[in-house]
């Protein structure tokens, strides 16, 4: 977390900084940044905040724990994220119709400044594992890839005298961020709308539960992530032998695949579930043949 702190405060003094620069040499390639590095702070400022109050342990207001406030810390993250990439596409195609005199020696001093203290950034912040620390990082890297380019085009323009790089360069990066902002929005939407997380494959889980010695069969089988990496498992078992031994292996086997909440109902064989009715996650195959209402 301190390195998250670090992190926020150089990218917040350096947004000013560049803010400043922008305007100076009037490089639409470093305004576009500044904004996006503005952007960045503030997200990193908001995400710090969410991260920590993610490492809550449950309790009466939030029964399966604050997991989910880092993923919607990576969510306005990466909305923060494309909002400003395409706000960066909007001010680029208006720069490239109307070219504008561009300060080069400045804009070099600058971007190598730039790749210094993002590189330094980037490598505070590197090998989070939370959905939201890796939005972070992305950023981190991404900042030092928007000024090597920006740094690419000053030195090209300085030789050639040519203008429209700059503008070039600032949809470049955009398109980049955006591409990689929207992969991150799908994957928080795969999560809040409760999706089976993409590791896991029902069929072969239910087949794993259904090993377990004392197991006659499983439904009822609902998986969901919590954050992206910690998933909540609940299902129906029949089962034949000792109850609380059988429910010990099924749990060691959902833990296995990363289940830390479990919620395991057991019946017996010939019990009639009430739930049998409802729907039922997996292609039912033969076993539903056995059970006669």
């Amino acid at each position: 977390m301190k390195r998250m702190g670090i992190a926020f405060l150089l990218n917040l003094f350096f947004a000013c900084f560049e803010l400043v620069g922008g305007l100076f040499t009037g490089s639409v390639a470093i305004l576009s940044d500044a904004l996006h590095d503005l952007g960045d702070s503030l997200s990193i400022g908001l995400s710090l905040g969410l991260e920590k109050v993610s490492k809550r342990p449950a309790d009466g207001k939030y029964t399966y724990g604050y997991l989910r406030f880092s993923v919607l810390g990576s969510l306005l993250t990466y909305g923060i994220l494309a909002a400003g990439s395409l706000a960066v596409l909007a001010g680029a195609a208006e720069r490239l119709m109307n070219p504008v005199a561009i300060r080069y020696d400045g804009m070099i001093l600058l971007a190598v400044f730039g790749v210094g203290v993002n590189f330094l950034a980037a490598w505070f912040t590197h090998g989070g594992e939370s959905l939201n620390r890796r939005a972070l990082s992305l950023h981190m890297l991404e900042d030092v890839l928007g000024w090597v380019t920006v740094l690419a085009g000053a030195v090209v323009m300085k030789l050639t005298g040519a203008v429209w790089p700059d503008a070039v360069l600032s949809m470049g990066v955009a398109l980049f961020i955006l591409s990689h902002a929207g992969k991150g929005l799908l994957a928080v939407g795969r999560l809040f709308l409760e999706k089976v997380p993409a590791e896991i494959h029902l069929e072969e889980l239910k087949a794993h539960l259904e090993d377990v010695e004392g197991v006659a069969e499983v439904h009822h089988l609902h998986l969901r992530s919590l954050d992206g990496f910690r998933h909540e498992a609940t299902l129906h078992a029949v089962i034949t032998g000792d109850a609380a031994a059988t429910k010990a292996h099924l749990r060691e086997e959902l833990a296995e695949h990363g289940a830390v909440h479990t919620v395991i109902e057991t019946e017996r064989v010939g019990e009639t579930c009430p739930c049998r009715e409802c729907v039922i996650p997996l292609p039912c195959g033969e076993h539903h043949h056995h059970h006669h209402h």
